[in-house]
C-alpha cells in the first residue's frame, strides 16, 4: 500500500486524508499543534461561490494605503523591511489588475462550486452533521457608492452563472424579520451557504481515525531531508517519517516547511480575529457580510461568531484589541439590535489566513520535488475551498484525470 504523508492538519490536509483513505493509501497527518487552534476551527463558516474576485484587485492598494492609517480598519499592513514582505507586496501590486480579475474568476467559481457539492455529498454521510444550511448570504451595505460596487459584482456573478439579487431595504427586512436593520440594501449571495467549523472539523477527525488515518499533533516539522528532486524522509525532533509521496498543507507556515525542502512559496500570513456570542433567540437565520466594514457575522451552534480584519504581518501571538473592537463597533450600525461587548482577550480567536500575492491557492506537485503535492494559500477561503482542493490533491497523488484544470493553480507560477 503506498503511503502518503501530510504535514498540517488544517481543512485542506484533513480532507486530502479523506479522500487518499478513499482511494485506499496508507496516511499519516501531522499537525504541529493539537489541531484545534488553526484557522479551519475559528473561522466564519462560510461556504463563498460569491467570492470569485481574488484580494488583488483594482482599488485595493489604493484602499489599503488609506486604511494602514486607521488601526480599526479592516484591512491593515504593519510596516516593515521584512524582504518577505516587500516581495509579496510588489507582486501583489502586480496583480491588481482588471486582467487578472477577470483571468481568476472562472478557477475561484468552479472550485468554490466544486467544494459546495463535496460538503453536500459529505454532509449525507452518517455522523457528519456540522450543521449544513444552503440560504446563502447576505452582503449588506449603507452607502450608495458600496451599493454601486455590490451591483456591479451581482451583475458579473450572473454573467458567471451565479445565483444573487440586489435586494431593498425592505426585501431584506423580509428575510430577515427577527432583526432591526439600518441599511440601504443588501446583495443576496444564494449560491452561498454556511456551516459550524467545529463540528465539521471534529467529524473528520473522528472519521479519519476510525478508518486507519494516523493522526499525529504536537509534531512540528523541523528537517527535510532530500536527494536529488524527492524528499527521502521528513523530520520532526528525533522521529523520522517516510513514505512514498508527501503533501504540504501548513497554511501560513509553508514558507518555512518549504524552505527546509529548498523550495520558495510566496505567501503573507493575513492575521483575522473572531468571538462568539449567545444568541438563545435565533434572531439571526442567514449569515451576514457588513461590506463597508468588511465584517463577517454568522450564527452556528446557537451562537453568532463575529469576525474580520486582515492584518498583514509577520506570525506572531499579539492580540491587536483596537482591530476587535473595530469589529465590535461596526455591528450595531447594520443591526441596531446587536451590540456584541468587547470580549476579553481570553476569549478572543486569532488565525493566519496564508494569503498568496495573487489571491489564488497554490495546488498542485512541484516540479523540483516530484514526490510533494504543494496544497496551501488558500487566504480567507480555506474552509470554502477545502474539500475541492482535497479532492484535486489525491487525484494528483493517484495521478488520475483532475475534476478541474490546474494550471490557474500553479505552483511555480
Amino acid at each position: 500500500m503506498s503511503k502518503v504523508l501530510i504535514i498540517g492538519g488544517g481543512i485542506v490536509g484533513l480532507t486530502s486524508a479523506y479522500y487518499l483513505q478513499k482511494k485506499g493509501y496508507e496516511v499519516t497527518v501531522l499537525d504541529k499543534g493539537d489541531i484545534t487552534d488553526n484557522c479551519s476551527f475559528g473561522n466564519a463558516g462560510m461556504i463563498v461561490p460569491s467570492h470569485f474576485v481574488p484580494l488583488a484587485a483594482p482599488g485595493m492598494i489604493k484602499q489599503g494605503i488609506r486604511w494602514m492609517f486607521d488601526s480599526k480598519s479592516p484591512f491593515y499592513v504593519r510596516p516593515s523591511l521584512n524582504g518577505s514582505l516587500i516581495n509579496w507586496g510588489l507582486k501583489f501590486m502586480k496583480h491588481a489588475t482588471a486582467k487578472h480579475v477577470e483571468a481568476a474568476a472562472v478557477p475561484l467559481r468552479d472550485l468554490s462550486l466544486l467544494s459546495k457539492k463535496l460538503y453536500q455529498d459529505l454532509a449525507k454521510e452518517p455522523d457528519f452533521n456540522f450543521e449544513l444550511a444552503n440560504n446563502g448570504i447576505l452582503a449588506f451595505y449603507k452607502t450608495e457608492k458600496a451599493g454601486e460596487e455590490e451591483a456591479h459584482l451581482a451583475a458579473k456573478a450572473i454573467d458567471l452563472g451565479l445565483d444573487m439579487a440586489v435586494l431593498s431595504a425592505d426585501e431584506c427586512r423580509a428575510l430577515q424579520p427577527g432583526l432591526a436593520l439600518d441599511v440601504l440594501g443588501a446583495v443576496h449571495y444564494r449560491d452561498d451557504a454556511h456551516l459550524y467549523p467545529t463540528k465539521l472539523m471534529n467529524a473528520l477527525l473522528t472519521y479519519l481515525t476510525n478508518n486507519g488515518v494516523k493522526i499525529e499533533r504536537n509534531k512540528a516539522v523541523d528537517k527535510i531531508e532530500v536527494a536529488g528532486n524527492r524528499i527521502m524522509k521528513v523530520f520532526t525532533g528525533n522521529q523520522a517519517w517516510e513514505a512514498d509521496q508527501y503533501v504540504l498543507a501548513t497554511g501560513s507556515w509553508s514558507p518555512a516547511v518549504a524552505k527546509m525542502a529548498d523550495l520558495k512559496i510566496s505567501l503573507m500570513p493575513g492575521k483575522g480575529y473572531s468571538f462568539m456570542e449567545p444568541e438563545p433567540e435565533h434572531r439571526l437565520t442567514i449569515p451576514a457580510l457588513l461590506c463597508e466594514a468588511r465584517v463577517a457575522i454568522t450564527p452556528m451552534n446557537g451562537q453568532i461568531r463575529y469576525g474580520g480584519t486582515m492584518e498583514l504581518d509577520k506570525i506572531n501571538t499579539h492580540v491587536n484589541m483596537q482591530r476587535v473592537k473595530g469589529i465590535v463597533e461596526s455591528v450595531p450600525n447594520y443591526f441596531p439590535d446587536l451590540k456584541p461587548a468587547l470580549p476579553a482577550e481570553k476569549d478572543i480567536w486569532y488565525g493566519f489566513r496564508p494569503s498568496s500575492p495573487d489571491g489564488l491557492p497554490y495546488i498542485g506537485r512541484s516540479t523540483k520535488r516530484e514526490n510533494l503535492i504543494i496544497a496551501t494559500g488558500h487566504g480567507m477561503m480555506g474552509l470554502s475551498l477545502g474539500p475541492a482542493t482535497g479532492l484535486l490533491v489525491s487525484q494528483i497523488v493517484a495521478e488520475e484525470a483532475k475534476v478541474l484544470k490546474l494550471e490557474p493553480f500553479s505552483v511555480e507560477r
